[in-house]
């Protein structure tokens, strides 16, 4: 075809592209994504331009970074019952926060360790203890500086739950990160 007979035939679709983009359709004609039925796009050309609804493409330097962002929001370790050794539950948001501590030397954590109120005093100031050093001789095998790092028993003195249930003492089982 000349190039000057397909020129004329675009100019000649063009006002007819306009007057069909203000007709009104039912919602019959028109399906879910907004597109009319019973079209197939070739009627008038395939030149349009589409906008929105394209979603960036992370790289995967870009996916982990985001992915260690998310999981260090999460800054509670739960133990189990008399226990002090990390469960593998947690080593993901362990070795986020292990990561961020690696990159950023001049941060500093504070590692605090609870426990429930079951066991005397004296008894539960040593395992919340134990716990938080747990925590950090786990955070200090990935790389992290124990000058980065410094360690508070609590104790049974800062419950999260006062319910006395068996999920509150759980929820009160924990070491707990402070930046």
């Amino acid at each position: 075809m000349d190039l000057n007979k397909l020129l004329k035939a675009m100019l000649v679709a063009l006002p007819i592209m306009a007057i069909s983009a203000c007709s009104s359709t039912s919602e019959s004609e028109t399906d879910a994504s907004g597109s009319m039925s019973g079209t197939s796009g070739t009627e008038y050309g395939t030149g349009g331009v589409e906008t929105g609804g394209v979603a960036p493409v992370l790289s995967p330097a870009e996916q982990q970074r985001l992915k260690l962002q998310e999981l260090r929001r999460e800054h509670i370790i739960y133990f189990d019952f008399d226990r002090s050794e990390v469960q593998t539950e947690f080593a993901e948001i362990l070795e986020a926060h292990g990561t961020y501590l690696v990159e950023h030397p001049n941060v500093r954590v504070l590692i605090e360790g609870h426990a429930d109120e079951r066991g005397t005093p004296e008894y539960n100031i040593a395992l919340g203890e134990r716990r938080a050093k747990s925590v950090a001789k786990y955070l200090q095998g990935m790389g992290v500086q124990p000058s980065q790092m410094s360690i508070v028993s609590y104790g049974e003195e800062k419950p999260l739950d006062m319910s006395r249930t068996d999920e509150g003492f759980g929820k009160n089982r924990r070491a707990v990160l402070v930046y």
